[in-house]
């Protein structure tokens, strides 16, 4: 892996470009769309063993969205959505801001994510999509299927929250009041999240229940999103509460056959948010199942759990 670093005179920030291809399953390839804030990259599962050469590709289209935090990026999902390329059009994209997709140097707003992952269904799924996605970009999802509820069939949703749910906000957590000051936002993204030690330290104090589950592979992914040019705008911008908001003002509004999915010990929004949600519509939120002895993102730390979940939820969920 060569890295190179570069300096700029009018930024704070060090400006990090990796040439390493980031990981991908076996028979996924890479393609490109355009969004208002830049290109998207997604994998999609075009190649064999899953489409055989030349052979189009009609099948259901399967849409894996990852959460926000440290080096995030479509390689949250890779452990699950190779289990479901047989069968559906599985597609997994990097969020602007995010991974190998565009990093535009912005204070990212929330009308950013929800423009930008409509704009990526519209041109991508020709049909009704099912959306599984996880965290703040399940919220995401939420907010976009209200108002255009004709571009999904269902949502399977990993701990959807806004992070200011039910009023009860982590805006006096220390950290974040240190991000909104110039310098130590940088400082704190190059020590505290940009680093192997501050991607472990992530992963084992907000998304993972057990520390022994955390694997060499799982940390590189995380760190090599972390450093791409620009990656820091996007991070800054989620943990600084730009992007929070609450849920529970939406979800009655929510029509889309839905299932959430909540990691017993998910740090910061616990499982009993997920219920709160649940009673506010149950119409739509026909199912909620927690998982025990897992955190935040039970994708990556019980993927074989996640994947059997998925497959019953995708058979059960009805208009």
């Amino acid at each position: 892996m060569r890295v190179e670093i570069q300096t700029h005179k009018n930024s704070p920030f060090i400006q990090i470009s990796f040439t390493k291809i980031m990981l991908q399953p076996l028979g996924f390839g890479q393609l490109l769309i355009d969004t208002s804030l830049g290109k998207m990259r997604y994998y999609i599962a075009n190649q064999e063993p899953w489409l055989d050469r030349g052979a189009s590709d009609d099948r259901e289209p399967l849409l894996f969205l990852h959460g926000f935090g440290g080096g995030s990026s479509s390689y949250e999902w890779s452990k699950v959505y190779p289990a479901f390329a047989a069968k559906y059009r599985v597609i997994a994209p990097d969020l602007i801001g995010w991974g190998k997709s565009a990093h535009p140097p912005r204070k990212y707003q929330i009308e950013d994510y929800l423009t930008t992952i409509r704009e990526f269904i519209q041109q991508t799924c020709p049909t009704k999509v099912t959306v599984i996605a996880s965290s703040l970009t399940a919220a995401f999802v939420i907010r976009i299927a209200i108002n255009y509820p004709d571009l999904f069939k269902s949502l399977i949703l990993v701990s959807p929250s806004g992070l200011a749910d039910f009023g009860e906000t982590l805006a006096q957590n220390f950290l974040t009041q240190l991000i909104n000051f110039p310098i130590i936002d940088n400082l704190i993204y190059n020590i505290g999240i940009a680093s192997e030690l501050g991607i472990r330290s992530f992963l084992e104090q907000r998304q993972f229940q057990k520390a022994n589950r955390i694997y060499g592979e799982i940390v590189e992914a995380y760190l090599q999103s972390a450093l791409q040019t620009n990656g820091e705008y996007a991070a800054l911008s989620f943990v600084g509460g730009d992007l929070w908001f609450d849920l529970s003002l939406y979800i009655q509004q929510l029509t889309i056959p839905t299932a959430i999915i909540w990691g017993e010990k998910s740090q910061f929004t616990g499982p009993e948010i997920g219920r709160r949600l649940l009673e506010l519509n149950p119409q739509a939120v026909q199912i909620f199942q927690q998982i025990p002895d897992v955190g935040l993102t039970p994708q990556l730390e019980l993927p074989a759990v996640t994947i059997g979940l998925i497959q019953k939820y995708l058979t059960a969920l009805t208009l």
